[in-house]
């Protein structure tokens, strides 16, 4: 019987096509990965060189039976010591990947600390809009700068899963996303720095009206009835009053306030505008609020993952949004947004945590790896990989062990940092 990490069988038993896993740390070997197939001789030498008695074998994942025991000596290749140029060369490899991964993690870490500031910056915005709207304005103003910025200080910019710590403030997370987000496709849209500072503002002042609506309605999970609804959608008109409050906000960013319900076939709020009656600023920030939302529903049973909420707006909706931003986005996000739970070609799961906007088809993944302590995960970067992604999966048909060890998020954040 399969056990979670395979079945030990002898180093003579090894062959092509065999779905192994090392019994070393992965420190200790110069393959990229833990556990893989074995693809060819040259490997299986390589294996044999490491100078280990066994292994261990996943029979699900391999495309043959191991050699039998009488054959087992005879078939054996011969081993290729630690010296040789083919240990050698994987080393290097394995070396440079390393240092790849140092100076992600290092990334990583600066993105985490300028979402951190970021939201407190916004916390603080929201807390002054009511009583001092000209201090929470400048605050804002200067979040945003220093946002545009960043974003505009190099050609690629990556895009990041932030780790989630919902403190039930969904207002914080929701305005940053969508501000990031809108502001990354506004600069996909080759937009100047003015126009993504207005958008940047627009965004993350889109949903202040809901502080002017009943938490009772705003976080109730069960349908809404109509008269909440109709209350629910006011919040449009009160997000125009508070910015308003200030003269420091700029007029552009209002319709976007405004607008951002309001779909081009005129099915949207508050107004029902059609096409180009509509701001197109607001046109941009509806195609990244509508995903977001999708994402984080009122409802967490509705919730979707990046991957199906990417997919359902461009099937099912793309008749209400702008054509153009909408096939900017979708391009922009990648086939698997990050968050999204991906099956790869080798058949090993994992989780897609960012994306270059230069380099969308191969995005870095967390990998699944029980061997590893889920702390330490590899961080698969595609470009320098054989393998690639083969399809989603949702994160509630994942097995218990596999959903603890990747961790999906709840909530999905996001926040850019400019490739160095």
């Amino acid at each position: 019987m399969t056990s979670v990490t395979g079945i030990k069988i002898a180093i003579e038993r090894v062959c092509v096509g065999l779905y192994v896993r090392l019994p070393l740390s992965w420190s200790d070997h110069p393959f990229l990965l833990n556990q893989f197939k074995i693809k060819d001789e040259e490997q299986l030498k390589l294996i044999r060189g490491l100078n280990i008695n066994y292994l261990y074998l996943i029979p699900e994942k391999s495309d043959c039976e191991p050699l039998p025991i009488s054959a087992a000596k005879e078939a054996r290749s011969p081993a290729i010591d630690d010296a040789s140029p083919e240990m050698d060369k994987l080393w290097q490899e394995k070396t440079n990947r390393i240092e790849r991964l140092k100076n992600y993690k290092r990334q990583i870490q600066r993105c985490e600390k300028n979402y951190e500031r970021s939201l407190a910056q916004l916390r603080s915005v929201v807390t002054k809009i009511k009583n001092r709207p000209v201090t929470a304005v400048e605050e804002a103003d200067q979040l945003v700068d220093s946002m545009v910025e960043m974003l505009l200080s190099t050609e690629e910019t990556a895009l990041h899963l932030m780790n989630d710590r919902d403190d039930g403030e969904s207002i914080y997370f929701h305005s940053l996303n969508v501000a990031v987000l809108a502001m990354m496709l506004a600069k996909a849209a080759k937009m100047n720095s003015h126009d993504i500072k207005i958008i940047g503002l627009g965004a993350l002042f889109h949903d202040i009206g809901k502080l002017k609506i009943p938490t009772a309605i705003t976080r109730k999970t069960d349908p809404l009835t109509d008269p909440e609804l109709n209350y629910l959608k006011l919040h449009t008109k009160y997000g125009v009053e508070l910015a308003s409050l200030s003269d420091r906000f700029p007029d552009e960013a209002l319709p976007i306030l405004e607008q951002h319900h309001e779909l081009i076939d005129g099915s949207g709020y508050p107004q029902g505008l059609k096409g180009d009656d509509i701001n197109p600023y607001a046109k941009l920030v509806a195609v990244v609020n509508a995903y977001d939302n999708l994402c984080h529903p009122q409802n967490p049973k509705k919730q979707r993952t990046p991957f199906s909420a990417l997919s359902f707006l461009f099937k099912k909706h793309k008749e209400q949004y702008h054509p153009e931003y909408l096939n900017l986005f979708v391009k922009m996000m990648g086939v698997y947004p990050p968050g999204s739970v991906v099956q790869l070609s080798n058949q090993q799961l994992g989780m897609v945590i960012s994306v270059n906007s230069n380099k969308l088809l191969f995005p870095n993944i967390l990998l699944y790896d029980p061997s590893v302590p889920s702390n330490e995960a590899p961080i698969l970067d595609l470009e320098h990989s054989d393998m690639k992604i083969e399809r989603a999966i949702p994160p509630n048909k994942l097995p218990d062990k596999v959903y603890n060890y990747l961790n999906p998020r709840v909530r999905v954040s996001y926040y850019f940092d400019p490739n160095s």
